[in-house]
């Protein structure tokens, strides 16, 4: 067999081409830098250099504490400014990586480099910093997956699965055959590490695939979400770390490596998922994506040296140094959502350990010898590892499932926990959600997806659908979640448009011009010359083109044989004149669809990068003239709470606001945004939630100031049936029966609130004054400040427990874990004993470990969820219940009071007298007359009810109750009270109207029955009739 020809050497005008190429590319990959960067400055441009929400206030607070105190103070560090009476271990219980990142690039960078910049300054411009370089890492991952001459399709991986088990015999006697032949030559397969790669210079489609991938990075809203300048959270941090330790890890799997490059980027790869365990909680998703693809190499047959050692590195590495983290602990270890991987990790022990002894052993010979050897050593390994769990779980050694990871795999799309559950973030995504986040992507990923799977999978690009199909899936059951579709979205459009776009290039300019010489070679290896010799006849023995050119290649598969001719035909056409000048023009136009589509994309996500910029602690408005203002009312309650309060004053407000209270006002408060003790926000639930007077008992020995939000949209009444659940959840009197709060919030259209939320602490702090007839008791609240816009207001307590605030201050009523340390909690003051007695810890649905258990409460609970209606009736009838009682009750006394007056009258008539009156009293003849009076009223009682037109509680319970159908109810009513019949609102309307617009029958049966009318007007001219059309 003659020796395959070296590959031409490159022309002067290929390396000319070649530069000019790379330039641009480069020009265009600076300037897809250049945008991540400028679309984040939005909200800094137009409100300047603001911390953003609620999160990054506390995020901020803590970068604070650890730039003024020092690292060894920040991890000891015990805040009493937070979830008071109780404190908080700050440094311990938060991913500390972001801190350190700002305070590291303060430090060394922006102090030592560039003349200074505040901490403030430092962490407002960090998301957009991390924007860019997170474009830059998934621009890497995208070349990464691309680059290298390994790509097959996932059918030929299932042949290589099948074909030990069809051919064995067949293979094993070729060996046999073959053996004492000289020595075969080095395999070039994945699996042998010996092998340089051939490829090691920038090469075509890598290179536009990973243009084209930071070209959609830059700008995907899936990622401008959680990187918009000033929004100082984890997440703008948390996905370059996750884009830097995906890609490491696909490089250590890169095609042709040598054991030392394996354990180099193994090794990193592990560093990086420190750095990523050190950031953010979604550390896990990195942990089980590296995880669950080892295993789908095992799956597909390549596991190799080469996957080993680099699986093996990343896990010991990333595993060692997370522990150190206090947050993480040696959960990696202990929680199941962290198992996963450690028992990956096992599993390739237990293969390498296999493979070792059947090299040693030199008697297994196959793949059947392999198996059984994996089985032995399997069982043993197995029976040891289950004998171990067996004596582990019932110390509670095994950490349970989160609620937050529980709720992403249940059949419910809530979690079953109400304070997970009232997190709007924590929802599944809907349809309109993928489109706003991903847009075209939505379409061009999976096209990405398809190429990955069809025609190029290898070690690392089987890593992109691993993760497409996992970050899809997790984005479906959480919202928040879909800021993981970001990266990869971007990377598989850049497959995609990269992949096409530069085949167009290249029937633009020319195969040899863009992949190099050897391409032309191929080309026309494939060809018929100018001679026709191709046509002529062969020589005896002569091989076809097709089979020099498998045979070169070192492929002789009976699918690249068939393929061959198809191959050959292509290329004729496009070398062709009329085939180049065809396909020069379907370039063209491909491009023009490109640019269309592009600048389409371009403008939708610069668009809405405005409206993500939103600081959302100030925004603009317009007034009723038309004047645009900004409204900075939250901060300047802060201020004002800052500058006007005791610096030991203590502020009352729902969780969400905590971290901006202490992060700008810089005072104590009841709890903040961490969700870590669900009794104590239980707790504030039950004040806010409760009723007024209950509310203040309890706030008194808790708070000095209350905070309240209003003026509408988001404000604290539009949360507070989330905070009724909350409190319900561990104090059941709250709502009972109810596990949902349906009873609590408003009950019709026109925001009538439920008497549950009328009578409530919030409520009447909301809308003292706003609403009419609704006043904060004077003995109780004093309203100290109101903002601008009326978006805050703040109440002063009065009579607060100067003991109880004392007695918490006391350092000797706190418990420290050892004498003289630092971790020292605080405690409830006495005087809320009786209160705290009655509540119930709230048992989190997916903690085995926990020996009572919370059915009943978690059924209701679910069964309300899932039919709100049903809930929503079963209240309304409850609270209908409860009215009719208090009337009964209330006429009871009456008819009480007016028998001891009677009897006190009769006592100074004659004896004759009181005798008859009471013989009378004593006869059952006159209890018939009153419950005459009462069933039946008389017309002049009717013609003033129903001439009466106002919007009573009356009138808007009969609406809820006829709306939802509550006939029982109604007919139990109507015997109790006849009258209420006739009840009319404010517009006219009554019963009658509302059983008509229903088109309940059997309603409209009892008020005709009650004496109704259906031809009577309201104020519109409708009668009872119009309604049902």
């Amino acid at each position: 067999m003659a020796k395959a020809s070296s590959p031409p050497a490159p022309t002067m005008g290929y390396v000319g081409f070649q530069m000019f190429y790379i330039g641009i590319m480069i020009t265009a990959f600076v300037k897809c830098i250049s945008t991540a960067y400028n679309i984040r400055l939005h909200a800094i441009n137009e409100y300047g250099l603001v911390i953003h929400e609620f999160d990054p206030w506390f995020n901020f607070r803590a970068t604070q504490y650890l730039w003024d105190n020092g690292s060894a103070k920040f991890f000891t560090w015990f805040d009493y400014k937070v979830w008071y009476p109780l404190g908080r271990p700050v440094g311990t219980t938060i991913y500390p990586g972001m801190q350190f990142t700002a305070v590291y690039i303060k430090r060394y960078l922006m102090d030592v480099w560039l003349g200074g910049m505040s901490l403030n300054d430092v962490c407002c411009y960090m998301p957009a910093w991390f924007g860019a370089v997170a474009t830059t890492l998934t621009a890497l991952m995208a070349y990464e997956c691309t680059v290298g001459s390994d790509h097959r399709s996932i059918f030929g991986y299932l042949v290589d699965l099948l074909r030990p088990l069809i051919f064995a015999s067949k293979e094993e006697k070729s060996t046999k055959k073959k053996k004492g032949s000289k020595k075969a030559k080095p395999s070039s397969d994945a699996s042998d590490l010996t092998t340089t790669s051939a490829i090691s210079f920038p090469s075509s489609p890598a290179l536009e695939v990973a243009l084209c991938t930071a070209a959609v990075m830059c700008m995907v809203p899936a990622h401008l979400m959680r990187s918009i300048g000033g929004g100082y959270d984890n997440e703008s941090v948390a996905v370059t770390a996750m884009c830097l330790t995906f890609y490491l890890w696909m490089r250590a799997l890169r095609f042709g490596n040598s054991n030392a490059s394996s354990i180099f980027w193994g090794v990193l790869s592990g560093i990086a998922y420190f750095y990523m365990a050190a950031v953010w909680g979604g550390y896990v998703f990195v942990l089980n994506m590296i995880g669950v693809h080892a295993v789908v190499l095992f799956l597909l047959g390549r596991f190799s040296d080469k996957v080993y050692i680099a699986y093996t590195m990343f896990y010991l590495v990333g595993t060692t140094l997370a522990v150190q983290i206090p947050v993480v602990g040696w959960t990696p270890l202990k929680s199941l959502e962290q198992l996963g991987p450690c028992a990956v990790f096992v599993v390739y022990q237990l293969l390498a350990l296999t493979n070792i002894i059947a090299k040693r052993k030199g008697n297994v010979k196959g793949a059947k010898d392999l198996f059984l050897l994996r089985v032995q050593v399997f069982a043993v390994s197995f029976f040891l590892i289950a004998v171990a769990i067996h004596l582990l779980a019932p110390t509670g050694y095994f950490g349970p499932f989160t609620s937050r990871v529980r709720g992403l795999f249940v059949k419910h799309t809530k979690t079953g926990n109400p304070l997970v559950d009232s997190v709007a973030e924590h929802q599944p995504a809907s349809p309109q959600a993928y489109y706003q986040y991903l847009h075209y992507l939505c379409y061009v990923a999976p096209v990405g997806m398809a190429f990955t799977v069809f025609f190029y999978l290898n070690d690392a690009s089987s890593f992109l659908v691993c993760y497409g199909l996992a970050a899809f899936f997790f984005a479906n059951k959480m919202v928040r979640l879909v800021i993981l579709l970001g990266p990869i979205s971007s990377v598989l459009s850049g497959v995609a448009v990269g992949r096409v776009g530069s085949w167009c290039v290249a029937r633009l300019v020319g195969p040899s011009m863009l992949y190099g010489p050897d391409a032309a070679t191929s080309d026309d290896a494939t060809s018929d010359d100018a001679g026709g010799a191709s046509s002529k006849k062969k020589k005896k023995g002569e091989k076809d083109d097709d089979e020099s050119e498998l045979a070169a290649a070192g492929s002789t598969s009976r699918k690249d044989r068939i393929s061959a001719p198809f191959k050959r035909a292509v290329n004729r056409a496009q070398t062709s004149s009329e085939g180049r000048a065809i396909f020069s023009l379907v370039s063209l136009a491909i491009f023009g669809a490109f640019y269309i589509y592009g600048m389409q994309f371009h403008d939708y996500c610069w668009e809405l990068s405005a409206g993500l910029s939103h600081p959302a602690i100030i925004f603009k408005a317009t007034t009723n003239d038309g004047k645009t203002v900004i409204v900075d009312d939250y901060r300047d309650a802060y201020f004002w709470l800052r500058d006007n309060t005791p610096q030991d004053a203590r502020i009352l407000a729902w969780w969400d606001y905590g971290y901006q209270i202490t992060g700008i006002g810089n005072r104590t408060t009841i709890a903040d945004g961490n969700t870590w003790n669900h009794e104590h926000i239980a707790l504030l639930g039950r004040i806010l939630t409760g009723p007024e007077k209950d509310g203040h008992r309890i706030a008194r020995h808790l708070a000095d100031y209350v905070l309240i939000w209003g003026g509408g949209g988001g404000d604290d009444l539009a949360k507070a049936p989330h905070l009724a659940r909350i409190a319900n959840s561990v104090y059941r009197h709250m709502c009972p029966g109810d596990p949902t709060c349906r009873g609590f919030g408003f009950m019709d259209r026109y925001g009538t609130p439920s008497k549950m939320m009328s009578e409530s602490f919030l409520y009447k702090l909301h809308s003292n004054g706003y609403k009419e007839g609704v006043v904060a008791d004077p003995n109780r609240f004093r309203e100290v400040y109101r903002t601008k816009y009326g978006k805050v207001r703040i109440y002063k307590i009065l009579g607060v427990s100067k003991e109880s605030k004392e007695w918490v201050a006391n350092k000797k009523n706190k418990i420290c874990d050892v004498e003289g340390g630092w971790y020292c909690r605080g405690q409830y003051p006495p005087a809320l004993s009786s209160i705290l007695s009655g509540k119930k810890d709230f048992a989190q649905l997916e903690d085995f470990n926990a020996e009572k258990k919370d059915d009943d409460y978690q059924k209701a609970y679910f069964d309300n969820l899932n039919n709100p209606e049903m809930a929503k009736n079963k209240a309304v009838r409850a609270e209908a219940k409860a009215e009719r009682k208090k009337q009964k009750a209330k006429e009871k006394v009456g008819s009480e009071a007016s028998s001891s007056s009677s009897s006190s009258s009769s006592s100074s008539s004659s004896k004759p007298r009181a005798e008859n009156a009471a013989s009378s009293s004593s006869s059952s003849e006159p209890e018939p007359e009153q419950a005459q009076t009462r069933t039946k009223p008389t017309p002049d009682q009717i013609a003033e009810v129903y001439n009466t037109w106002e919007d009573t509680d009356e009138t808007t319970l009969m609406w809820r109750l006829i709306s939802n159908s509550a006939v029982d109810d109604i007919r139990d009513w109507l015997e109790a009270d006849p009258i209420s019949a006739f009840i009319r609102s404010g517009d006219g309307r009554g019963p009658m109207w509302w059983a008509y617009e229903y088109k309940n029958d059997a309603i409209v049966k009892l008020l005709r029955d009650a004496g109704v009318g259906y031809r009577d007007i309201d104020k519109f001219g409708k009668t009872p009739v119009d309604m049902a059309w």
